[in-house]
């Protein structure tokens, strides 16, 4: 999942070198690179606001492999300029995986686990955290699609004792404008994954720890990244769906996509199937989740190789539930999110309410990162725009985001949640992989 890198409002926002959002979940921390957001207003000209799809079967628009808004790929020029970046991340192992027209191409640095010879590959399982949401939003629609719920109805009529529940819609917990408290921004939480691992959560247990909370705002005052939010819509969805929610995400969203490798996993089950990637960070889980920056000297021992990271690999993840719980791999991941976009999972009127849905987080910066129904969307050159999010919890981060208007595709993961200097890592790498993507494109990498 991805948390929230500030506890106010904002997930644009920079702490210290970090540059997060809610962890554990975040949408990408707002395409956050290389120790900062990319910025709203850049030089490169905004892209129009979300397009709309036509068609709910549409494939992305037939992008010339000679478009003047994509480079020519060099594999071997790929390949170097993520391992310089992954080396000053100090990844033990990372896998890109991007397709456009010219091609499939794959990234590989380091192994997947510390001391280990196996490099990363694209079918590798790991915990891809906060892209949960695009699941779980995605089934919200499809809910809302066939008349079981309605997006403007109170979360009340699916889920009692919310605070303020007969006031916050279905939409406003899609789109983080609940109010409600983040939970995995509690500092007990972190504490107690500490203390035991293995421990299972239902996602009750970790709503109590936000309605312990009052809410920070009325509803659909603010905008909030708040993992509370998809908590409670992994419930609406059982309640409205009338089945477990592991059920209908491999129903109606994996099984129809041939997403064999994909599954959200049962409350006691720590495993991830074979193969797999082992995930790591530095120090205790408050860093992935209460954004508590690394000491100076946390940092340094890390930095000179005294202080080894932790192996977080079979924390039990149940604490995520619907908001960043789901096990996969850069090949489906890569699937899904281009299916998503290009209106292969939704209807034709689902589908632009689902692409229009996208909003400025911050209204001071109507250019900068949108977030929408379990979405972001952001422009960041002038010939490039992706829908997209991100996933962080300890020991894994990622990205998955496609571009429709370029039919460019990009899945990231790393198995380091945070650089010793506190970088989200697969969001560090970004600046350098849209370089080689895009032309017109010269941002600062790492």
């Amino acid at each position: 999942m991805q948390t929230s890198r500030t506890n106010h409002r904002r997930t644009s926002t920079s702490t210290g070198s970090r540059t997060r959002t809610p962890a554990l979940l975040a949408p990408c921390v707002a395409l956050l690179i290389a120790g900062g957001a990319l910025p709203a207003a850049s030089p490169a000209p905004a892209l129009p606001d979300p397009p709309g799809t036509p068609t709910a079967t549409a494939s992305a628009p037939a992008a010339d492999p000679g478009s003047a808004a994509l480079k020519p790929i060099d594999p071997a020029a790929f390949q170097a300029s993520v391992e310089r970046a992954a080396k000053t991340l100090m990844v033990p192992g990372a896998m890109v995986l991007l397709r456009t027209p010219q091609g499939t191409y794959r990234a590989v640095v380091g192994t997947t686990e510390r001391g280990g010879v196996r490099p990363p590959d694209a079918q590798d399982h790991f915990r891809s955290a906060s892209n949960t949401k695009t699941m779980t939003s995605a089934l919200i629609m499809l809910l809302a699609q066939d008349g079981r719920l309605r997006l403007s109805d109170p979360v009340s009529k699916y889920v009692a004792d919310v605070p303020n529940g007969a006031n916050i819609t279905v939409a406003d917990l899609l789109r983080m404008r609940s109010g409600l408290y983040n939970y995995t921004s509690a500092p007990e939480l972190a504490a107690a994954l500490d203390a035991d691992p293995g421990r299972a959560y239902t996602p009750q247990d970790v709503l109590a720890i936000a309605f312990r909370r009052p809410p920070n705002f009325a509803p659909d005052a603010d905008y909030e990244y708040s993992n509370t939010n998809y908590a409670l819509l992994g419930l609406v969805a059982e309640k409205a769906g009338g089945r477990p929610l592991a059920q209908q995400f491999r129903d109606r969203l994996l099984s129809p996509l041939g997403l064999a490798g994909t599954s959200l996993p049962g409350i006691h089950d720590r495993s991830l199937a074979e193969p797999y990637a082992h995930g790591y960070m530095y120090g205790g889980t408050s860093y992935a989740l209460v954004d508590e920056p690394y000491p100076a000297a946390l940092r340094e021992a890390a930095e000179s190789g005294k202080l080894a990271p932790l192996d977080y690999t079979h924390q039990n993840p149940s604490y995520a539930t619907a908001a960043g719980g789901v096990v996969s791999t850069a090949q489906d991941l890569a699937t899904w999110i281009r299916a998503l976009v290009t209106g292969k999972v939704l209807d034709p009127a689902s589908q632009r309410q689902w692409l229009d849905s996208p909003q400025a987080e911050d209204p001071a910066a109507p250019d900068g990162q949108k977030y929408g129904y379990g979405i972001a969307y952001q422009s960041f050159g002038p010939k490039a725009a992706m829908y997209y999010h991100g996933g962080e919890l300890p020991g894994f981060n990622s990205f998955i985001g496609h571009d429709p208007v370029n039919d460019v595709t990009l899945v990231v993961w790393t198995n380091l949640t945070l650089s010793p200097d506190g970088r989200t890592t697969a969001q560090a790498l970004l600046p350098t992989l849209f370089n080689q993507i895009y032309t017109g494109l010269d941002l600062p990498t790492v």
